[in-house]
């Protein structure tokens, strides 16, 4: 009895030391690839620095710089928004040029985004509104302004006009949030969870989000591969402001919901409904018939903000989706011309905008 005592000390001692020994092994493999892929991040940071500098300048606006990007002539000048997304002002990369053809045209990627530097501020409407007006003040571009918003561009759009409308001629509307889109859509679906972000963000260093970065961004036929290779490159630094903004998705939508009157501002609104494709489908944790009812939800908010000006138009494309940049540049370009050529023809009193 005396000797299984034993030999049953000697057996539980040994698989303590092989679990110690295996856990030490796991964990020294682990900070090994931690360490090299720290280093990878930090060599492929620098490639990202020299294969894909900012387009345009990078402007200090206090201790920190964002990248802005102007072309072309003419009064007014068009600034765009872009909505939720990784890629800064790349979102507007097939449109930008063609309306720099008749009118000055700025793109701009918010803080933490693409080549912009980050920000330890809340990223509210507020605040992404103040940056945006010290960017272009510090810049040296001067008023009236034509903005363009896409999806949660469209809310802070509205944002900087209620702050800064003295500045602000007309506005172009392309597939926008509004601000009572999460109420009236929640009986249907509940809000995506970002899962992705809350995980990949803090891990960004590790070189983790560089390596799935194809999945993050998959390539796109309707957009260049410069563009999509720069986003990719980028993605690792974006991943954390994208997930700042997420955070604030609901304050956003707030804060732009208290600004709903544009008085004769001219107004596009750009809606788009083609049908949720499965994969979309499958996302939204939604059936065929839930998608066609948050559509229908979704054209009854886009009309209700074609109400905002006394000067506006309301446009449904029936084949596209949201992204209207890229799957149709035309209708966009063609929106801001409208606005542009409108806002030189509008002799309403400003003390009704």
């Amino acid at each position: 009895m005396h000797l299984l005592l034993i030999k049953d000390k000697n057996a539980m001692s040994i698989s303590k030391s092989w679990a110690f020994r295996t856990t030490a092994v796991t964990a020294g493999a682990l900070l090994i690839a931690a360490v090299l892929g720290a280093a990878y991040e930090r060599i492929a940071q620098q490639r990202a620095a020299e294969n894909f500098p900012p387009p345009g300048k990078l402007v200090d606006i206090g201790g920190r710089r964002v990248q802005l990007h102007c072309i072309g002539a003419g009064s007014p000048t068009v600034v765009f928004e872009a909505g939720l997304t990784l890629e800064g002002a790349t979102t507007w990369s097939l449109v930008h040029r063609p309306i720099s053809a008749f009118a000055r045209a700025c793109t701009y990627s918010r803080a933490g985004l693409m080549w912009s530097d980050e920000t330890h501020r809340r990223q509210s409407g507020r605040q992404v509104a103040q940056d945006l007006h010290a960017t272009l003040k510090n810049a040296g571009e001067s008023g009236p302004f034509i903005l363009v918003g896409h999806s949660l561009g469209g809310p802070y759009s509205m944002t900087y006009t209620k702050y800064f409308g003295e500045e602000v001629a007309g506005l172009v509307l392309v597939d926008a949030s509004h601000p009572d889109q999460v109420r009236k859509t929640k009986p249907i679906m509940t809000k995506p969870k970002p899962l992705l972000l809350r995980i990949g963000a803090p891990l960004a260093w590790t070189g983790l989000v560089r390596a799935v970065s194809p999945m993050l961004v998959p390539h796109d036929p309707d957009r260049g591969p410069r563009d999509v290779d720069a986003v990719r490159a980028y993605a690792p630094r974006s991943l954390a402001a994208l997930m700042t903004e997420s955070e604030e998705l609901d304050a956003v939508l707030a804060e732009a919901g208290t600004f709903r009157d544009l008085g004769c501002r001219p107004l596009y609104v750009l809606t788009a409904m083609k049908p949720y494709p499965a994969e979309q489908l499958r996302a939204m944790k939604i059936d065929v018939q839930q998608g066609k009812q948050v559509q229908a939800i979704w054209r009854n908010l886009q009309e209700d903000m074609a109400g905002w000006s006394t000067w506006s138009e309301h446009q449904v494309l029936d084949q596209t989706g949201h992204g209207i940049q890229f799957e149709d540049p035309q209708a966009v370009v063609a929106a801001v011309r409208s606005v542009v050529e409108s806002s030189r023809s509008n002799h309403c009193d400003p003390s009704f905008w």
